[in-house]
C-alpha cells in the first residue's frame, strides 16, 4: 500500500475554484497523492509520514506569478531602491544616489531603480541636474518602476555619446528641454545608447539574482513564475545562467522562461535551436516569445488613442511599426511558439490583435493560446475580438493599486474604469491570470489579491468597482488561471491527485479575511514544492 510523504490537515484545504475546500491532503513523490476528509486521507499515513498540524491555517496550491522578472528582480536587489517607501522625495533619492555613490570607485556605474513621479510631492521625473548633484563622479542610470522610463546624468550620457544633437530613434525618445538641452529622461528604444554601455554582469552574478529572488518567491508561497523577458539583461547568457541555477539546485522555484523577440532579442536563435514553447522540465520550461509594442500608461508611452491628458500632442510610443511587428508574430506562430506580447494602450492592442488574427487566419491553430501581456486599455470591440480567436490577456491588478491615483491623473476617470477588467474577462472565457510583473510592483501576491477584490488606489479609491472579483476567483486567476496561461493546467493550480505536489500555507483563509489584512496581517506560513517543505516562516 502506498503511504503519503506529508499528510496536511486540521485545516482548510483550498483545492481550486471547481474543486472547493477538503479537510486534508496527501503528496506522495512530489506529486498529490489524495484529498479529503481527514479521515479517507488519514489512512494513508505511514510509519515515514510527515502530519503538519494546520492549526486552523489555510492552504491552497502554490501561487503562480504569471508575469514577472525573476532574474531582473534578483539583480535590482543590489541597485538603489528609488521606491517611494525608501525614498519619499526627489531630495531623499539625491542623498541616496550619493551615499551609494560614496561606497564606489569614481567612474563606475550607480544604478537605482523603482521611482514613480506620481507619488512624489515634486510631482515630476528626476533630471540631469539631480543626478549629477547626486553623483557627479559616477555615471547613473535611474530607472522608474515601469522599467520603460531611465534618467542618466552626464557622465553617464558621454559614455553613452548623447549630446543634444542625437536624433531620437523610431520608437523612443530622447527628451529635450524648452532650450534644447537633454533633460536625462530616456524612454523605449531611446535607452539604447545607454544600454550599450552599461556593464554585463557575469555568469554568477546572473546566477545569484536567479536564486535571490526565487527565494524571495518562496516567501511569500510563490512557487512559479513566468520570467517574462529572458534576453534583456544578459542576452543568452541568461539561458547558460538558468541552466547553472537548475543544475546545481539554485533555482528555488518553477520558471517558465519567456524569450525576448525582436532584432535585440534572443528567441530567433533559441527557437532556431530547438527551445521552442513547451520544451524542458517541470522545473526549467521554454514558454511564450515576448516582443514590446508600446511603453507604460504612467510613463505616459503607452500607446493610445486619445492623448494623455493636459499634453493633446502626446498619445504615447509605438515601438514597432504594423509591418514589423506581424512579421514577428507570423514567424514565431509558424515555429509553433506561443506569444505573450507586450501591449498596454489600445492602439498597441490593436496592432498585436490584428496580427494574431492574420496569423491564425493563414495557420488555424485553436490551442496555441497566444496572449497580450499589460492588456490594460482596450475597447469593448477588441475584447471581443479576442474571445473570437482565443487570446488570453495577462493582467496585472496590482498595477491599479501602485500606479490607478497616477493613471486618474494622466488619462481620467473615464478612461481608468474600464481598464485590466478582470471580470469582463472572466465573463468571456478568457482566464484572466494573476501577476506583479515585479520589480515593476511588489512581488507580495496579498497586495495583488486585496487589488482584484477591491481595486482599490493606494489612496483608497476604487476604480471600475463593476469588475472586482471574489476570492475564490482571485485565487483562481492566481492558480489555475495562471498555469492555463502558461499552458500548464495540467500539471499545476490545483491540488488534485496527479498535480504537482506544490501548496501554500497562509495564517488566515484568504477567502474569508477582511480585504485590509490582505495588507499587512496576512502572512505565509510555509511553502512546499515537489513534496519538499523549502519555506517556514521563523524556521
Amino acid at each position: 500500500m502506498i503511504t503519503a510523504d506529508i499528510v496536511l490537515e486540521n485545516g482548510p484545504v483550498w483545492c481550486g475554484l471547481a474543486e472547493g475546500e477538503q479537510d486534508a491532503v496527501a503528496l506522495w513523490q512530489g506529486l498529490v497523492l489524495a484529498t479529503g476528509t481527514r479521515e479517507a486521507v488519514g489512512a494513508l499515513k505511514g510509519p515515514a509520514t510527515r502530519v503538519i498540524d494546520l492549526g486552523g491555517r489555510f492552504a491552497m496550491p502554490g501561487l503562480y506569478d504569471a508575469h514577472m522578472h525573476l532574474l531582473p528582480l534578483g539583480l535590482a536587489m543590489d541597485c538603489v531602491d528609488a521606491r517611494y517607501e525608501a525614498a519619499p522625495s526627489i531630495a531623499a533619492l539625491v542623498e541616496a544616489i550619493r551615499a551609494r555613490a560614496a561606497t564606489q570607485a569614481p567612474g563606475t556605474w550607480v544604478l537605482a531603480r523603482g521611482y514613480d513621479q506620481g507619488r512624489w510631492q515634486e510631482g515630476r521625473h528626476p533630471s540631469v541636474d539631480d543626478l549629477d548633484r547626486a553623483a557627479p563622479e559616477h555615471p547613473v542610470y535611474l530607472v522608474r518602476a515601469c522599467g520603460h522610463v531611465g534618467v542618466v546624468n552626464s557622465a553617464a550620457m558621454r559614455l553613452a555619446g548623447l549630446t543634444p544633437e542625437t536624433p531620437t530613434p523610431p520608437g523612443g525618445l530622447i527628451e529635450r528641454g524648452p532650450d534644447g538641452r537633454l533633460t536625462g529622461l530616456l524612454a523605449e528604444n531611446g535607452r539604447d545608447a545607454v544600454h550599450a554601455v552599461l556593464p554585463a554582469a557575469t555568469h554568477e552574478n546572473l546566477v545569484a539574482a536567479i536564486e535571490g529572488a526565487g527565494r524571495a518567491c518562496l516567501r511569500l508561497g510563490i512557487t512559479s513564475v513566468m520570467d517574462a523577458a529572458v534576453g534583456t539583461q544578459g542576452g543568452r547568457a541568461e539561458l547558460a545562467a538558468y541552466r547553472t541555477a537548475e543544475r546545481s539546485a539554485r533555482l528555488p522555484v518553477r520558471t517558465l522562461q519567456c524569450l525576448m523577440g525582436g532584432s535585440r532579442g534572443i528567441a530567433a536563435e533559441a527557437v532556431a535551436e530547438g527551445l521552442v514553447t513547451g520544451t524542458g522540465s517541470d522545473l526549467l520550461r521554454v514558454g511564450p516569445v515576448k516582443i514590446f509594442t508600446d511603453g507604460s500608461a504612467g510613463g505616459k508611452t503607452a500607446a493610445m488613442s486619445e492623448p494623455y491628458l493636459g499634453v493633446p500632442e502626446t498619445h504615447g510610443v509605438l515601438c514597432l511599426t504594423d509591418e514589423e511587428c506581424h512579421a514577428e508574430i507570423a514567424h514565431y506562430h509558424a515555429a509553433g511558439c506561443q506569444m505573450a506580447i507586450h501591449a498596454i494602450g489600445d492602439v498597441a492592442i490593436e496592432q498585436v490583435l490584428s496580427g494574431y488574427e492574420k496569423a491564425l487566419a493563414a495557420q488555424p491553430d485553436p490551442t496555441r493560446r497566444h496572449r497580450i501581456e499589460h492588456c490594460g486599455f482596450l475597447s469593448e470591440g477588441q475584447l471581443a475580438r479576442m474571445r473570437s480567436h482565443a487570446i488570453l490577456p495577462a493582467p496585472q491588478p496590482s498595477f491599479l493599486r501602485e500606479f490607478g491615483d497616477l493613471y486618474l491623473q494622466v488619462v481620467g476617470e473615464v478612461r481608468t474604469a474600464p481598464s485590466y477588467p478582470m471580470r469582463a474577462w472572466i465573463e468571456a472565457g478568457l482566464h484572466p491570470s494573476a501577476s506583479t510583473d515585479a520589480p515593476v510592483t511588489d512581488l507580495d501576491p496579498l497586495a495583488n489579491l486585496h487589488a482584484m477584490v477591491t481595486r482599490a488606489t493606494r489612496s483608497g479609491r476604487v476604480i471600475g468597482a463593476d469588475q472586482v472579483l471574489s476570492r475564490e476567483e482571485a485565487l483562481h486567476a492566481y492558480t489555475w488561471a495562471a498555469a492555463y496561461g502558461g499552458r500548464e493546467e495540467h500539471r499545476k493550480g490545483r491540488l488534485v491527485p496527479g498535480q504537482l505536489a506544490d501548496v501554500a500555507v497562509f495564517s488566515h483563509d484568504l477567502r474569508h479575511v477582511e480585504a485590509a489584512a490582505l495588507l499587512g496581517e496576512v502572512a505565509c506560513e510555509m511553502t512546499i514544492l515537489g513534496g519538499e517543505i523549502v519555506y517556514e516562516r521563523g524556521g
